[in-house]
């Protein structure tokens, strides 16, 4: 459910006061933020910010295409592994064996 128009976008007061003073100093430092629901505003353009997703910082440079998004979209909270099990292990490993050339056929040389 979206924030109510009157009440504006919301942007985390210390991650705001955060970025000025980082754009005021001139360095190029990552702010690190637990602020997951901190809407993108566009003074945060340029800005890199370390986001945390449960268990680790992710590094999410802010461009123009961000701006009204939240920090929280950049970075995922969940790992896709994989899926399958027995079946997809035999079939990625027919798919390699068809991708390497046979190594007896490469060191056999050729007879005149």
């Amino acid at each position: 459910m979206s924030r109510s128009l009157k009440k504006g976008a919301y942007v985390d007061p210390r991650v705001l006061k955060k970025v000025v003073a980082l754009k005021n100093s001139g360095k190029r430092a990552p702010i690190k933020t637990w602020s997951r629901a901190c809407v993108i505003s566009p003074e945060m353009v340029g800005v890199t910010f370390l986001v945390h997703n449960g268990k680790d910082f992710l590094s999410v440079l802010v461009d123009e295409n961000m701006v009204g998004h939240r920090l929280g979209e950049f970075s995922p909270t969940r790992k896709f592994v994989r899926h399958g099990g027995k079946m997809a292990k035999e079939q990625e490993a027919a798919a390699v064996a068809k991708a390497a050339p046979a190594p007896a056929a490469a060191a056999a040389p050729a007879k005149k």
